[in-house]
């Protein structure tokens, strides 16, 4: 049997039946936040995460206990709800985790934003409970398949490939910085700047691993996606380091766009404006052409 699209109505079909499990009234005000790996909907005074499929349960189930961490840490991060079980609900192959609700933005996050809460990260000792390896390509091989009969076959090998040669060559690298916990997608998207300050949001890539991880998100986001040169200089000043002094640099920024690339494919089924922004990237990164801009999805 044909598995149902991940999109927003089962995204909502997912919520109502996890709301009935946990004991929360019925979502019927529930707001779509964002849909990708996660859809994320409002539900009252809380945040549900619904993830794509049974592959993310365990993800799910570390980020809640990182949560935790972060709390005892004193990071300001997302919390876990109060007075539910911290462990997913699985409801029809989707984990759905529950959140404490953010007061309003007072502002949009900046690059600086990100950058003083990544050093707060990055002077973290390791956990109690050991992070996993920030394994960027680990994804590939998933949302190439949830894509076959929609993307060019011969996209999907040359990804593939990418993601081999990457793979090798990052496991040699020598970082400049001290290895420990990382965020994993450290964009200012994933900042909320609520009355007290800045948050970090979206720990489910929180890794104990290099962190230039964190600072070769930037530098492609640069490259890539148009951060002005003035932001991206406030971002290297408030962290007090720019990555692309360190020779790793392409390395992990060629390992993140062959993720970047592959992971728009799962939303090519049924999406053309998404089939169009893998052609784009997966295009650019056959001519060697680190000048064609993507765009964020």
């Amino acid at each position: 049997m044909k598995s149902s699209p991940f999109d927003e109505s089962r995204a909502r079909a997912v919520l109502d039946t996890a709301c009935a499990q946990a004991g929360l009234p019925a979502p019927a005000d529930a707001r779509l936040l964002a849909l990708g790996e996660n859809a994320v909907l409002t539900v009252g005074r809380l945040v549900a995460r619904i993830g794509r499929s049974t592959a993310l349960l365990e993800r799910a189930e570390r980020e809640l206990r990182i949560a935790g961490w972060l709390a005892e840490q004193g990071v300001p991060a997302v919390r876990p709800a109060d007075g539910l079980p911290l462990r997913p609900l699985l409801v029809d192959g989707h984990p759905v985790t529950f959140w404490q609700r953010l007061p309003e933005a007072v502002r949009p996050a900046g690059p600086a934003d990100l950058a003083a809460l990544l050093r707060a990260v990055h002077r973290l000792p390791a956990p109690p409970d050991p992070l996993p390896r920030r394994d960027l390509l680990s994804g590939v091989e998933r949302w190439l398949r949830a894509a076959e009969g929609h993307i060019d076959p011969a996209d999907a090998a040359y990804l593939r490939a990418r993601r081999d040669g990457f793979a090798e060559a990052a496991a040699e690298l020598v970082p400049q910085l001290p290895p420990g916990p990382i965020h994993g997608d450290a964009l200012p998207r994933n900042v909320h700047i609520g009355p007290d300050g800045p948050v970090l949001l979206d720990l489910e890539t929180f890794s104990g691993d290099l962190r230039e991880h964190d600072l070769v998100v930037m530098a492609l986001s640069h490259d890539r996606y148009g951060v002005p040169d003035e932001d991206y200089r406030a971002f290297t000043r408030a962290y007090g380091w720019d990555v692309r002094e360190w020779p790793g640099c392409a390395v992990l920024r060629g390992a993140r766009e062959t993720a970047s690339a592959s992971w728009v494919a799962q939303h090519a089924p049924g999406n053309p404006k998404a089939l169009a922004e893998f052609r784009r990237r997966v295009a650019s990164l056959r001519d060697g052409d680190a000048s064609v801009r993507w765009y964020p999805f």
